[in-house]
């Protein structure tokens, strides 16, 4: 039986660890690129009509 020694572990726990930060480095890459979709996307005119009303209603309150 082949047992294994301190350095073979440190190993797989290396590789381990390196796969983590590859998997969290692919989902922050992909959670940036749908955050930059987002923002980029219009404001809908419904929203648009929202804001300029409470803007009058500011404006005449105050």
């Amino acid at each position: 039986m082949i047992e294994h020694t301190p350095n073979e572990d440190r190993r797989k726990v290396s590789a381990a660890l390196d796969e983590a930060r590859l998997r969290q480095q692919a989902i922050g890459a992909r959670l940036r690129q749908m955050f930059d979709e987002v923002v980029n996307e219009p404001v809908p005119d419904e929203f648009l009509d929202i804001l300029r009303k409470a803007d009058k209603r500011s404006s005449e309150n105050g």
